[in-house]
Protein backbone atom coordinates (compact mmCIF):
# COMPACT_ATOMS: atom_id res chain seq x y z
CA UNK A 1 0.00 0.00 0.00
CA UNK A 2 1.62 3.70 -0.71
CA UNK A 3 0.52 6.63 1.14
CA UNK A 4 0.10 10.45 0.14
CA UNK A 5 -0.26 13.95 1.71
CA UNK A 6 -2.36 16.37 0.65
CA UNK A 7 -0.13 19.56 -0.09
CA UNK A 8 -3.02 21.85 -1.70
CA UNK A 9 -5.24 24.24 0.09
CA UNK A 10 -8.20 22.13 -0.47
CA UNK A 11 -9.04 19.11 -3.48
CA UNK A 12 -12.08 17.46 -4.51
CA UNK A 13 -12.87 13.56 -3.58
CA UNK A 14 -14.76 12.02 -6.22
CA UNK A 15 -17.33 9.09 -6.72
CA UNK A 16 -15.92 7.94 -9.76
CA UNK A 17 -12.64 8.34 -11.72
CA UNK A 18 -13.61 11.50 -13.82
CA UNK A 19 -13.68 15.23 -13.66
CA UNK A 20 -17.29 14.83 -14.05
CA UNK A 21 -18.02 12.66 -11.33
CA UNK A 22 -20.07 13.86 -8.76
CA UNK A 23 -17.79 15.30 -5.44
CA UNK A 24 -18.91 13.37 -2.42
CA UNK A 25 -16.11 15.05 0.19
CA UNK A 26 -13.05 17.60 0.17
CA UNK A 27 -9.63 16.97 1.24
CA UNK A 28 -7.88 19.35 3.21
CA UNK A 29 -3.72 20.41 3.25
CA UNK A 30 -2.23 18.57 5.42
CA UNK A 31 -4.59 15.24 5.42
CA UNK A 32 -3.01 11.90 5.30
CA UNK A 33 -4.59 8.93 2.52
CA UNK A 34 -3.87 5.78 1.77
CA UNK A 35 -3.60 5.06 -1.56
CA UNK A 36 -5.57 1.34 -2.99
CA UNK A 37 -5.41 1.31 -6.64
CA UNK A 38 -5.18 2.95 -9.66
CA UNK A 39 -6.86 3.80 -13.05
CA UNK A 40 -5.45 6.02 -15.81
CA UNK A 41 -4.42 9.20 -13.99
CA UNK A 42 -6.91 8.58 -10.99
CA UNK A 43 -5.77 7.58 -7.38
CA UNK A 44 -8.55 5.51 -4.95
CA UNK A 45 -7.18 6.86 -1.71
CA UNK A 46 -8.94 6.17 1.55
CA UNK A 47 -9.22 9.42 4.50
CA UNK A 48 -7.01 7.75 7.17
CA UNK A 49 -8.62 10.19 9.73
CA UNK A 50 -11.98 8.90 9.03
CA UNK A 51 -11.51 5.78 6.36
CA UNK A 52 -13.42 7.68 4.04
CA UNK A 53 -13.11 6.39 -0.07
CA UNK A 54 -13.10 8.00 -3.11
CA UNK A 55 -10.75 9.15 -6.24
CA UNK A 56 -8.81 12.01 -6.87
CA UNK A 57 -6.82 13.07 -9.70
CA UNK A 58 -3.10 11.74 -9.26
CA UNK A 59 -2.05 15.10 -9.62
CA UNK A 60 -3.54 16.34 -6.50
CA UNK A 61 -2.11 14.05 -3.99
CA UNK A 62 1.84 13.50 -3.19
CA UNK A 63 2.88 10.30 -3.03
CA UNK A 64 4.93 10.07 0.06
CA UNK A 65 7.04 6.56 1.25
CA UNK A 66 6.41 4.82 4.17
CA UNK A 67 9.20 6.18 6.48
CA UNK A 68 8.07 9.61 5.62
CA UNK A 69 4.30 8.66 5.89
CA UNK A 70 5.27 7.28 9.71
CA UNK A 71 6.90 10.26 10.83
CA UNK A 72 4.55 12.48 9.94
CA UNK A 73 1.76 9.93 11.30
CA UNK A 74 3.75 10.43 14.91
CA UNK A 75 4.07 14.06 14.82
CA UNK A 76 1.77 16.39 16.99
CA UNK A 77 -0.60 17.41 15.02
CA UNK A 78 -2.58 21.19 15.00
CA UNK A 79 -5.38 22.82 13.27
CA UNK A 80 -5.78 25.89 11.35
CA UNK A 81 -8.46 27.81 13.75
CA UNK A 82 -9.17 30.55 11.43
CA UNK A 83 -11.46 30.56 7.80
CA UNK A 84 -7.79 31.51 5.78
CA UNK A 85 -4.46 31.48 6.72
CA UNK A 86 -1.67 31.85 4.89
CA UNK A 87 1.89 29.11 4.47
CA UNK A 88 4.82 29.63 2.79
CA UNK A 89 6.04 27.31 1.07
CA UNK A 90 9.77 27.98 0.94
CA UNK A 91 10.88 25.71 -1.50
CA UNK A 92 9.15 27.57 -3.94
CA UNK A 93 9.16 30.94 -2.50
CA UNK A 94 5.54 31.42 -2.43
CA UNK A 95 2.28 31.88 0.15
CA UNK A 96 -0.79 30.05 -0.60
CA UNK A 97 -3.89 30.11 1.33
CA UNK A 98 -4.88 26.84 3.60
CA UNK A 99 -8.51 26.45 5.46
CA UNK A 100 -10.30 26.15 8.73
CA UNK A 101 -9.07 22.61 10.12
CA UNK A 102 -5.88 21.84 7.94
CA UNK A 103 -3.22 20.02 9.65
CA UNK A 104 -0.16 21.62 10.21
CA UNK A 105 1.73 18.72 11.51
CA UNK A 106 5.63 19.01 13.91
CA UNK A 107 5.66 23.12 13.75
CA UNK A 108 8.87 23.88 15.23
CA UNK A 109 9.19 27.63 15.98
CA UNK A 110 7.17 28.68 12.74
CA UNK A 111 8.51 26.21 10.42
CA UNK A 112 7.62 22.58 9.45
CA UNK A 113 8.50 19.91 6.94
CA UNK A 114 6.58 17.79 4.62
CA UNK A 115 6.59 15.23 1.93
CA UNK A 116 10.51 16.53 1.38
CA UNK A 117 9.34 20.57 1.18
CA UNK A 118 9.94 22.91 3.65
CA UNK A 119 6.96 25.30 4.87
CA UNK A 120 6.52 28.85 6.82
CA UNK A 121 3.23 29.59 9.50
CA UNK A 122 3.01 32.21 11.65
CA UNK A 123 -0.99 32.26 11.60
CA UNK A 124 -3.18 31.17 14.62
CA UNK A 125 -2.98 27.22 15.32
CA UNK A 126 -5.37 24.59 18.03
CA UNK A 127 -4.44 21.73 19.48
CA UNK A 128 -7.15 19.33 18.91
CA UNK A 129 -9.05 18.91 22.47
CA UNK A 130 -12.52 19.13 24.63
CA UNK A 131 -11.46 21.26 26.52
CA UNK A 132 -14.27 24.12 26.89
CA UNK A 133 -16.65 21.88 24.95
CA UNK A 134 -19.53 22.96 23.71
CA UNK A 135 -18.77 26.81 23.93
CA UNK A 136 -15.75 26.36 22.06
CA UNK A 137 -17.39 24.47 19.46
CA UNK A 138 -20.21 26.80 18.82
CA UNK A 139 -18.49 29.51 18.68
CA UNK A 140 -16.62 28.17 15.85
CA UNK A 141 -19.59 26.97 14.00
CA UNK A 142 -20.69 31.07 14.28
CA UNK A 143 -17.91 31.42 11.54
CA UNK A 144 -19.52 29.73 9.29
CA UNK A 145 -22.51 31.56 9.36
CA UNK A 146 -23.87 31.79 5.93
CA UNK A 147 -21.19 29.73 3.92
CA UNK A 148 -23.22 28.56 1.16
CA UNK A 149 -24.24 24.39 0.83
CA UNK A 150 -21.96 22.62 -1.22
CA UNK A 151 -22.69 18.58 -1.26
CA UNK A 152 -19.12 17.36 -0.74
CA UNK A 153 -17.93 20.36 0.89
CA UNK A 154 -16.00 21.06 3.65
CA UNK A 155 -15.02 24.86 3.99
CA UNK A 156 -16.39 28.16 4.45
CA UNK A 157 -16.45 28.10 0.50
CA UNK A 158 -18.96 25.45 0.71
CA UNK A 159 -19.99 22.78 3.12
CA UNK A 160 -22.40 20.17 3.34
CA UNK A 161 -24.09 18.98 6.76
CA UNK A 162 -22.08 16.50 7.78
CA UNK A 163 -18.95 18.01 6.43
CA UNK A 164 -20.12 21.06 8.86
CA UNK A 165 -19.89 19.15 11.97
CA UNK A 166 -17.43 16.90 11.16
CA UNK A 167 -14.80 19.57 10.81
CA UNK A 168 -15.79 21.38 13.95
CA UNK A 169 -15.44 18.19 16.09
CA UNK A 170 -11.81 17.46 14.97
CA UNK A 171 -10.83 20.79 16.30
CA UNK A 172 -12.41 19.26 19.79
CA UNK A 173 -10.77 16.41 19.39
CA UNK A 174 -12.78 13.94 17.83
CA UNK A 175 -12.86 12.36 14.58
CA UNK A 176 -16.36 11.78 13.22
CA UNK A 177 -16.91 9.92 10.08
CA UNK A 178 -18.20 11.23 7.25
CA UNK A 179 -21.68 10.93 6.40
CA UNK A 180 -24.81 12.31 8.63
CA UNK A 181 -25.93 8.41 8.63
CA UNK A 182 -22.00 7.12 9.86
CA UNK A 183 -22.24 9.86 12.54
CA UNK A 184 -25.38 9.07 13.57
CA UNK A 185 -23.78 5.06 14.45
CA UNK A 186 -21.43 7.23 17.19
CA UNK A 187 -21.46 8.76 20.73
CA UNK A 188 -24.14 7.75 23.18
CA UNK A 189 -27.56 8.39 22.76
CA UNK A 190 -29.59 10.53 24.24
CA UNK A 191 -33.13 9.46 24.92
CA UNK A 192 -35.57 12.80 25.28
CA UNK A 193 -35.30 16.35 23.88
CA UNK A 194 -35.53 17.47 27.52
CA UNK A 195 -32.40 15.75 28.36
CA UNK A 196 -30.33 17.01 25.54
CA UNK A 197 -27.44 19.51 26.02
CA UNK A 198 -25.71 22.13 23.71
CA UNK A 199 -23.44 20.70 21.61
CA UNK A 200 -25.13 17.24 21.22
CA UNK A 201 -25.64 16.16 17.27
CA UNK A 202 -29.32 16.02 16.06
CA UNK A 203 -30.10 13.62 13.66
CA UNK A 204 -32.96 13.90 10.66
CA UNK A 205 -34.06 11.34 8.35
CA UNK A 206 -36.39 11.18 4.92
CA UNK A 207 -40.18 9.70 4.35
CA UNK A 208 -38.04 6.31 4.06
CA UNK A 209 -36.55 6.15 7.19
CA UNK A 210 -33.05 7.38 5.78
CA UNK A 211 -30.93 9.61 8.26
CA UNK A 212 -29.61 12.42 5.80
CA UNK A 213 -29.30 15.74 7.71
CA UNK A 214 -27.34 16.39 10.72
CA UNK A 215 -26.86 19.45 13.07
CA UNK A 216 -25.32 20.87 16.37
CA UNK A 217 -27.79 22.07 19.32
CA UNK A 218 -27.32 25.30 21.14
CA UNK A 219 -28.87 26.88 23.84
CA UNK A 220 -32.87 28.27 23.53
CA UNK A 221 -33.85 25.36 21.38
CA UNK A 222 -31.39 26.33 18.21
CA UNK A 223 -30.03 24.35 15.74
CA UNK A 224 -26.64 25.62 13.85
CA UNK A 225 -26.56 23.40 10.35
CA UNK A 226 -25.60 23.34 6.78
CA UNK A 227 -29.20 23.78 4.58
CA UNK A 228 -28.70 25.95 1.80
CA UNK A 229 -26.60 27.62 4.10
CA UNK A 230 -24.71 27.68 7.25
CA UNK A 231 -27.65 28.88 9.60
CA UNK A 232 -29.39 29.03 12.85
CA UNK A 233 -33.22 27.57 13.08
CA UNK A 234 -35.42 26.63 16.05
CA UNK A 235 -35.81 22.94 16.89
CA UNK A 236 -38.19 20.81 18.88
CA UNK A 237 -39.35 17.18 19.68
CA UNK A 238 -40.50 17.16 15.90
CA UNK A 239 -37.75 18.68 14.53
CA UNK A 240 -36.55 21.62 12.48
CA UNK A 241 -38.89 24.78 12.36
CA UNK A 242 -37.69 27.09 9.82
CA UNK A 243 -39.42 30.57 10.46
CA UNK A 244 -38.55 31.90 6.62
CA UNK A 245 -41.13 29.26 4.92
CA UNK A 246 -42.94 28.66 8.30
CA UNK A 247 -42.68 24.98 8.42
CA UNK A 248 -40.90 21.98 9.47
CA UNK A 249 -38.21 21.27 7.02
CA UNK A 250 -36.62 18.44 8.78
CA UNK A 251 -37.85 15.69 10.88
CA UNK A 252 -35.84 14.66 14.32
CA UNK A 253 -34.57 10.58 13.95
CA UNK A 254 -31.96 10.62 16.75
CA UNK A 255 -30.08 13.00 19.16
CA UNK A 256 -26.57 11.95 20.30
CA UNK A 257 -23.82 13.09 22.89
CA UNK A 258 -20.49 13.03 21.06
CA UNK A 259 -18.45 14.66 23.90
Amino acid sequence: MRFGVIELSLIPVRKEPADQSEMINQLLFGDLVAIDSAKDNWLHIRSLSDNYEGWVDQKQVHVIDDAEFNRLDKLPVHYVHELIEIVTSKNLKRPFPVLFGSSIRGLKGDEFQMGGQSYQFTGELLSPSSVGFPDSILENALMFINAPYLWGGKSVFGMDCSGFTQLLFRLAGAELLRDASQQATMGESVSLMAEAKPGDMMFFDNEDGQIVHVGILMANHQIIHASGRVRIDQVDHQGIYNHEYKKYTHQLRLIKRIL
